[in-house]
């Protein structure tokens, strides 16, 4: 039987109106550092990884039913899909970003640029375009608990994007300590990036070249690091913090946060109206049923 606790919602501004179910449910426990959730419409589940057990997990909730959906994982981190609906994920273990086909094989869409071999990438986000973008901070290099201890090739931490049309891979922003979580605006003319060294978010206008200006800090964390970060439909941003998930309006104003009883990492939204949170948080997955629509509604959700 699925576990739950009371929700906790902090109103900090008249403004966050978030309403939803009186419980958060616990969907599975015992993991060792939950990361990179994704709902599945096509199957109905949720996949996402406990990456120092180099493994991926999955929920069913047709059956509530958690099963291994990968082990060996190669320490994967961040998920999102792409326009067909396909898995891209972060390898931390093998420093790749990799998409899994629909026949369950493997595809390498970036391992390295200029020659020399990412750091360890970590959240990643598709634009309708197809283009690919992800962050690459060096945690799964910093030790053996998250990949394999290694120096980094490249000798910094930036955010890149993978080109649709020829595979090449770029630099779209270079002047972040730690990258981390990344999500676009509902129409994709601003992209928010959270820097986990510096504890902020910034946020960037997206040009039609597909280059990034301004980066002007957009919010600063007020319990520990940033970590995921989404958009509802109402253009406001979430956050993974320390204490549970922060709600910014357009304006940089925290008007609200869910609180979670574990250091949260990520989350996503999902469910059959993209209106059910999903949560990573430290050993453990949460979900709650809300008045909040994603502002992307996974890939084959209409």
């Amino acid at each position: 039987m699925t576990e739950t606790i009371p929700a906790v919602f902090d109103v900090l501004d008249e403004r966050f109106d978030f309403k939803g179910d009186k419980h958060v449910e616990r969907l599975a426990s015992g993991c060792r550092w939950t990361e990179g959730p994704v709902y599945v419409p096509a199957g109905r589940y949720l996949l996402w990884s406990d990456i120092p057990n180099d493994r991926m997990l999955r929920w069913d909730e047709t059956t509530g039913a958690v099963g291994v959906f990968r082990e060996p994982a190669d320490y994967t981190n961040g998920h999102t899909l792409d326009p067909a609906g396909r898995l891209v994920s972060c390898e931390q273990g093998t420093r790749r970003i990799t998409r899994t086909e629909h026949d369950g094989t493997i595809t390498v869409l970036a391992d390295a640029y200029d020659g020399k071999r990412l750091n360890s990438p970590n959240d990643v986000v598709v634009h309708s375009d197809g283009s690919v973008w992800f962050t690459d901070p060096a945690y799964g290099i910093d030790s053996d608990y998250e990949g394999h201890r290694a120096e980094s090739e490249i000798g910094a931490c930036h955010v890149y994007r993978v080109d649709p049309a020829d595979a090449t891979v770029r630099i779209v922003a270079d002047d972040f300590d730690r990258p981390n979580g990344l999500a676009f605006s509902p129409d994709e003319r601003k992209l928010y990036i959270g820097d986990s060294r510096r504890d902020h978010i910034r946020v960037f206008d997206v040009a039609d070249d597909a280059t990034l200006s301004g980066g002007d800090v957009f919010a600063t964390s007020t319990a520990g690091t940033f970590d995921g970060i989404r958009l509802d439909d109402r253009h406001r941003v979430w956050a993974a913090a320390a204490d549970g998930l922060h709600c910014f309006e357009t304006d940089g104003t925290l008007v609200g946060k869910l609180r979670l009883p574990e250091v949260t990492a990520n989350f996503t939204f999902g469910g059959a109206k993209g209106n059910r949170l999903f949560i990573c948080a430290t050993t453990s997955v949460y979900s709650i049923i809300t008045n909040v629509n994603g502002a992307r509604k996974p890939y084959g959700l209409r």
